[in-house]
């Protein structure tokens, strides 16, 4: 009895894909091989594995790729070489366009005594000029609020610590201690609270001098 046919699906073992793979990749090529020396068969094979990597054999009777595509294209009556030349002329052509965009664009930022513009040339200028301006300031504004936000976080910082030694000082005052301690300890939280109050005075000071810029 022969041998049953097996179904033909994708290997689902990775390495026994790939061991397969480079079987069949080696039968096939010798068989292209054997095809084109025996027949005297003009072939181009092109093989591309999962991973992307390619694998090509060339009849030695076929001078180049490119003459083989020529003469597919003949025989079928497509344009294979065409409409790759074709994309990348309108590549270059795009390319192209961008580049000439962009010399006008920089010479309507530069000015140049010794060459004559015209109004609508010296129009577009000043819009451009003013567009820049207006972007300029835009992050200039950008910068002072945050700036001034960040300051005015600190404040409210140094407040909410001034509160809490104000708290403290209320709790030791209530306390029935000696009267020496008593004091000194008044004296130390009076000469914090007095630096926190002059730190405060101080950012509030910068601050109203960063919102005149």
């Amino acid at each position: 009895m022969g041998r049953g046919r097996s179904e033909i699906k994708r290997i689902d073992n990775p390495t026994q894909r790939q061991s397969t793979f480079y079987k069949r990749r080696d039968g096939l090529f010798k068989k292209a091989r054997e095809l084109a020396v025996l027949c005297d068969a003009d072939l181009l094979l092109l093989l591309f594995s999962a991973s992307g990597k390619l694998y090509q054999y060339l009849a030695p009777t076929v001078p180049s790729v490119k003459e083989f595509v020529e003469r597919y294209e003949a025989a079928t009556h497509t344009k294979v070489w065409s409409d790759i030349r074709q994309e990348r002329r309108a590549e270059l052509e795009k390319v192209a366009k961008m580049c000439d965009l962009l010399e006008k664009e920089l010479r309507f930022m530069t000015v140049d005594d010794g060459e004559q513009y015209s109004v609508p040339s010296l129009a577009a200028l000043e819009h451009n000029l003013e567009a820049a301006m207006h972007k300029v300031r835009s992050e200039k504004d950008r910068k002072i609020g945050g700036e001034m936000s960040y300051l005015e976080n600190m404040i409210r910082g140094k407040q909410a610590e001034r509160y809490g030694l104000c708290d403290k000082l209320a709790h030791a005052q209530s306390l029935k201690v000696v009267e020496g301690g008593s004091t000194s300890l008044n004296n130390g939280l009076d000469l914090k609270l007095g630096r926190f109050s002059q730190s405060i005075q101080n950012l509030g000071t910068v601050q109203v001098s960063r919102s005149q810029i």
